[in-house]
């Protein structure tokens, strides 16, 4: 701050100077008055002289005076400005430009503890306030009209201290500004900046906005997951007894938390109640889901249900969507689990246990009538899994273009990649007479291709942004969706048909079901069959891993179609670096926890170091009290994380809290910008908080 002489300004500086332009006035009127008189001229001259000499004399003598009378009210203004501040009934403080307190009012000092002599840096108060949080520091990212960053001159911040909640707004006040504020004194060239915070106390207001909130409404969905499967394992006249408990047991449940239930199907219930107990179901981890199981009156298979409960809707009838939603997602996962809905997000709670195979087929014919309905209308088909697909998705994107060719439509698969495991299968269509030479394309040509009268299958994958081409979905009209993953909270919307089915095996599992009940008997050739056979092998870890009576029929179905076991082991015979790397995994594995099997597979000179990072993953849940195993592989900057587990780890729940996804035992992350040590961190604290939280 320089210092200035002190001048006055405004009406104050032209009061003073009045006198001195009265007499230029005179003296403009003396030069006309010697043009009509002489002696009149000479006369008014000697009158200025007199008057100009008595006003200078007056104004040098009483300036002094003047000025100190003008600087004594300024200051008793000011300190009237002060006291009027610092009783101030809001809390109220000065900062310098870096956030050191310079001046407190008497209600900040109360609130905060202080006295007026406390001059730290406002982040000693409240440790939310950081600098980069105050006006002048602040960068507000792209805010400018051409998109630059601007900092901003006064912001806002929600902090809670001592019980209360606060607004805190902070404003940049330029001292330059403050001077010529002044209504008496001009000072010019001022520098810097002070900050005036405020702190205003919204309590009550939030306390009451949470009531609020806490008694709105929230809509729920209780759906009985294998009604007709528990009530066949028990006898027929205590069937009835079997539902009343559990009638019972769900009514006295929601009834507890002041809710109300009511039963819509034999299976389903509709429950109505307020948030803040949804609150409480989710704090107790919706212990619904293993109370119902409990029910036993002598029924070989425990009852399960799903819970999906929609929150925070703008109406009744949005709630009551997300609900539906919400439960679907719950049923797409398995069952045996709660979701709950918001605009914002999706939680889930439970998901332990395996979904129960459905013995019918039922469903399984239906899609297939679907699927040929919706294939019939179309010209051309085309068939897409993940990406760095494997033998799953290879062979299930067969079997449809199998389904197509039978129907006599243009088909296509997408590849972008060829990995080294489905190198072998890809060849047994190579050169070959009987398939075209363009029945591989990748994602360039697809887009090319793809017009209104296509037909997209998207297999083995339910999440767009893992496709091999997510653009062709934006593009195809007609979308259908053939998965046996459980559904996360991304997933293909809008598809004409979508038949996902967790309890599924593999995608090659549903894919040779549709094709024995696809009407016009369609015949699969011995090399569409290995491929096929060799997905359900894959996926099943050789016929251990998540077998049911229906994989070994769809399993048999191939035999019959002419798939050869023999051909197929030679298919997944390994190169020796490629088995040298999986056993280097393995061996290097640490067993976090004496319980979770943590390891890395090298990538160097292994063609699909993925597909031996999840053989690796497998061989380790051989150790003896490993409940779960990750195995990381860096493969183009992306670490891919390989998680399996027998059955008492829920790893697809791991996963997803890291983005990811899959099934209860077979499961898998990706992570970009990360090194393999802080993947390995980033695995062993998710494990660390699932752990403590009681998740696994």
């Amino acid at each position: 701050m320089k210092k200035n002489t002190i001048k006055l300004k405004g009406r104050l500086k032209h009061y003073t100077r009045s006198l001195i332009y009265l007499g230029i006035v005179l003296v403009l009127i003396n030069i006309a008055i010697y043009f009509l008189n002489t002696e009149a001229g000479f006369l008014l001259s000697a009158f200025l002289v007199v008057y100009f000499v008595v006003t200078l004399a007056t104004s040098l003598n009483n300036r002094p005076l003047l000025m100190n009378e003008l600087i004594s009210f300024a200051t008793q203004y000011g300190q009237i400005q002060k006291q009027l501040l610092y009783d101030l009934d809001l809390p109220h403080a000065l900062l310098d430009e870096n956030g050191k307190i310079l001046w407190t009012n008497a209600l900040f000092e109360e609130t905060v503890g202080q006295d007026h002599d406390y001059h730290k840096s406002i982040t000693s108060v409240f440790p939310s306030i950081t600098k980069d949080k105050l006006p002048g520091h602040m960068v507000l990212q792209g805010a400018g009209e051409d998109g630059e960053d601007l900092i901003a001159d006064h912001c806002e911040v929600d902090l809670s201290f001592d019980d209360h909640e606060y607004v805190t707004k902070m404003r940049r006040i330029s001292l330059e500004e403050m001077a010529k504020a002044s209504d008496i004194i001009d000072e010019d060239e001022y520098e810097g900046y002070l900050i005036a915070l405020y702190m205003f106390d919204v309590t009550a207001l939030k306390i009451a906005l949470r009531e609020v909130d806490d008694q709105s409404v929230s809509v729920g969905l209780i759906y009985l997951d294998n009604y007709d499967e528990a009530l066949a394992s028990v006898e027929e006249v205590r069937r009835a007894l079997l539902i009343a408990l559990i009638d019972r047991k769900v009514n006295k449940y929601i009834s507890a938390m002041d809710g109300i239930c009511k039963k819509l199907e034999k299976d389903k219930y509709l429950v109505i109640m307020r948030k803040k107990s949804v609150g409480v179901l989710q704090e107790n981890k919706f212990d619904l889901l293993e109370d119902v199981k409990t029910v036993n009156i002598g029924n070989e298979m425990a009852v399960t249900i799903s819970v999906g409960f929609g929150l925070d809707g703008l109406t009744y009838s949005q709630n009551y969507e997300f609900a539906r939603n919400a439960i679907d997602l719950a049923l797409g996962r398995g069952g045996d689990q709660a979701v709950v809905k918001t605009p914002k997000q999706v939680v889930y709670y439970g998901g332990k246990s395996q979904q129960v195979e459905k013995s019918t087929r039922v469903k399984a014919r239906v899609k297939a009538q679907a699927l040929q309905e919706i294939i019939s209308g179309k010209d051309m088909v085309i068939a897409m899994g993940h990406r760095l697909g494997d033998a799953d998705s290879f062979g299930s994107a067969v079997g449809i273009y199998r389904m197509a060719k039978a129907m006599d439509k243009e088909a296509h698969i997408v590849i972008n990649t060829i990995t080294n495991s489905m190198e072998p299968m890809v060849d047994l269509f190579r050169n070959n007479e009987q398939y075209e030479s363009d029945m591989i394309i990748d994602s360039a040509k697809a887009l090319s291709m793809v017009n209104s009268n296509t037909v997209l299958v998207v297999v083995d994958v339910d999440k767009p942004s893992i496709t091999e081409c997510p653009d062709l979905i934006k593009l195809c009209n007609s979308v259908v969706v053939l998965d046996h993953h459980r559904q996360g909270s991304e997933t293909i919307e809008n598809a004409t048909l979508s038949y996902i089915e967790p309890y599924a095996s593999s995608a090659c599992e549903m894919v040779s079901e549709i094709l024995q009940y696809a009407s016009g008997n369609i015949k699969i050739t011995p090399e569409e069959a290995d491929c096929m056979y060799s997905g359900i092998m894959v996926d099943t870890n050789n016929f251990m891993n998540k077998t049911g009576v229906r994989t070994f029929e769809a399993a048999a179905y191939l035999r019959r179609s002419g798939a050869d076991v023999t051909r197929v082991r030679k298919m997944f015979r390994e190169d020796a670096s490629e088995y040298k790397a999986k056993a280097d995994a393995v061996s290097q594995a640490e067993i976090y926890r004496n319980s979770y099997a943590i390891s890395f597979c090298s990538t160097e000179d292994v063609k699909s170091p993925t597909v031996i990072g999840a053989q690796a993953a497998n061989e380790l849940l051989n150790i003896k009290g490993v409940k779960a195993s990750f195995v990381m592989t860096d493969y183009q900057d992306t670490i891919y994380v390989s998680a399996r587990s027998i059955d008492e780890v829920n790893v697809q729940i791991i996963m997803e809290r890291l983005g990811g996804g899959g099934h209860l035992n077979v499961a898998g992350c990706q992570m970009e910008g990360k090194s393999i040590a802080e993947a390995i961190v980033i695995i062993k604290d998710t494990l660390d908080k699932m752990i403590e939280e009681g998740a696994i």
